[in-house]
Order: C-alpha cells, then structure tokens, then sequence
C-alpha cells in the first residue's frame, strides 16, 4: 500500500464524517496523534480543537515542546493540566490492568469534559493497528480501545470517536506523517506509550516515582538516540536493593534500561547497546539520580515479554 498516497483518501473521510460539526483532536506529541491532529486540520480546519492532556507522566519539557512545533505548523494547541486527577486515579493501584484501565477511564472522562466544554461531538485519537491488536488478543488493555472491546464512547463519556489511521502499523504512520510536512523529529519519534510513565514504574505511580524514571528515561534517549532503537527507555522497579555510599550499606532504587529492534510493535528484539555505552547510562543514572543504586540492562525479546513493562 502507498501510505503517502492515502493521505486525501483520509482527508475526505475526515470530512465527510465530521462534517461542519466540532472535533477535539487528543495530541500526545507522538507520531500517531500529531498525524491524526495535521490529518483532521485539513479536513476541518477551525472546527478543530487540539489539545494536550498534561497527565503529569509526560517526558520532560514535553508539553511546551509539543505546543511550539505544532505552533510552527500554524496549528494552536492549549495545554489543559490534568495532572492531580490522573495521580488520584493511580493512587494505590499495583496490578498493571488495573492501572492501564485507570489511565483510560480519567484519560476519557477528562477529554470528555473537554470536547462537551467545546461544544464538539467528535474527538479524534491515534488508535493504530497494533493498539487493536494488542487489546482484542488479550495481551494488554491499550488506554485508547473502546469500541473494539464493547464500550460506547458516545453513551459513556458524550462523543464519538473518530480514528482516522486504525488501519496502519507503525511504518505506515511515519509514511503519513511525513507526508503532511511533519517535521522528523516528529515522524521518526520512538514510540511513548499513551499511559506514558505510568507503564514505566511498577508498582505504585506517585509523583515521585514518576519523577525519578522520567529522569532517568531522559537519560537513556540521550545516551541512546544516536544509535536508531525503535524505542529505548527506563524502568523503575517496585523492590528496592542494597548499594553502598561512603563505605556504609544503602538501600535504594533498582532502574532497569530498556532498547529494542522492531518494525510493528508486535515483536521485537533487544538492542545490542555497545558495552560503553550502557556504562555511561548506567554511571549517569546512579549519580545523576541519588535514589538509585543499580542499574541493569534487559535482553528479553517480545515474545514472551511485552515491549514495557506494565
């Protein structure tokens, strides 16, 4: 299929689906949403709202990032801070489904309000195809499926959802990205997880937890970036190990790095990170980050492992 060539195709669906109605478009910054949202301004143009849900387990600096590259595409965003609500809905939740389906019933309900504050019916999101996958087969709930598993959006949160790439892999919606003049750093992104950070502590997500594994994550893509993973990251584990400071035992935080090949996120295999490398990770993670005291590098393909942890 010549994804670049679907671009009008899509377009015209967009179109005529929403018509002279309002759309909210749900931006994340990832290659998926910033597709749909470019996709749904020239379908509708003005009858478009984009907005970013700052849900507090974004990567650093990410919302003002987000807000000035699409500014650039004459595309306004309004950030909407939500972050207390998503904290308060994770608050005590250990078990990972639990979590995952946590994040999507505030993730709704906030865009929910959003698109009713709008006077908009449609809300417009990134589902892809490994997203459906992944959750009809049982695998992981994916924060963005509703319909496919039996939920009304409309009867439960008050819009209809549009997806207007549902049919693409991750190949194909970088193609598309990059054909609506999306700039690189957009179109070849590593994948972020919609939950975002919340699928990188496990355990219990608390504003400090998150804080540390999005430090840490930070390092890992800066470290990392250079050598083209499909996706690269840090993990906080729940347990806690024994280190040393000053010559006396400490009991600290374990980081787990994380880099994988892959073409559709439905396997995948680790990175051969040069030794060197992973040194300087794990150097920077342990001083630049007080709370932990080891750091380890994972080897499991996917299958059996998913690609994040939670």
């Amino acid at each position: 299929m010549d994804f670049k060539n679907s671009v009008p195709d899509r377009i015209r669906d967009l179109k005529q689906t929403i018509g002279e109605e309002r759309a909210v478009s749900a931006l994340s910054g990832g290659v998926d949403s910033s597709a749909c949202t470019v996709l749904a301004h020239r379908a509708i143009g003005d009858n478009l709202k984009s907005i970013f849900i700052d849900d507090g387990l974004m990567r650093e600096g990410e919302p003002q990032q987000v807000q000035k590259i699409f500014a650039d595409l004459g595309i306004k965003v309004d950030i909407v801070d939500a972050a207390d609500e998503f904290f308060a809905a994770l608050a005590g939740k250990i078990d990972p489904e639990e979590k995952r389906k946590a994040f999507r019933d505030t993730f709704y309900s906030v865009f929910g309000r959003e698109v009713r504050n709008s006077d908009a019916r449609f809300l417009i999101q990134g589902t892809i195809a490994a997203d459906i996958l992944e959750t009809t087969g049982g695998v992981k709930t994916q924060h963005n499926i509703l319909e496919q598993i039996g939920i009304d959006p409309e009867a439960g949160y008050g819009f209809k959802v549009v997806e207007p790439i549902k049919d693409l892999f991750k190949p194909g919606v970088r193609e598309v990205a990059a054909a609506v003049d999306l700039p690189e750093e957009i179109h070849q992104r590593m994948p972020f997880p919609g939950p975002g950070l919340a699928t990188r502590v496990v355990g219990e997500v608390t504003p400090e937890r998150v804080a540390r594994v999005r430090r840490a994550t930070t390092i890992v893509e800066q470290e990392i970036l250079h050598l083209k993973p499909f996706q690269a990251f840090a993990v906080l584990l729940s347990d806690q190990a024994t280190g040393v400071e000053e010559g006396r035992r400490k009991f600290g935080d374990i980081v787990i790095v994380r880099s994988v090949e892959s073409q559709d996120a439905l396997t995948a295999e680790a990175s051969q990170v040069p030794w060197e490398v992973l040194q300087k990770i794990a150097h920077r993670i342990v001083t630049e980050i007080p709370e932990v005291v080891r750091v380890a590098y994972e080897i499991t393909p996917k299958p059996p492992a998913t690609i994040e942890y939670i």
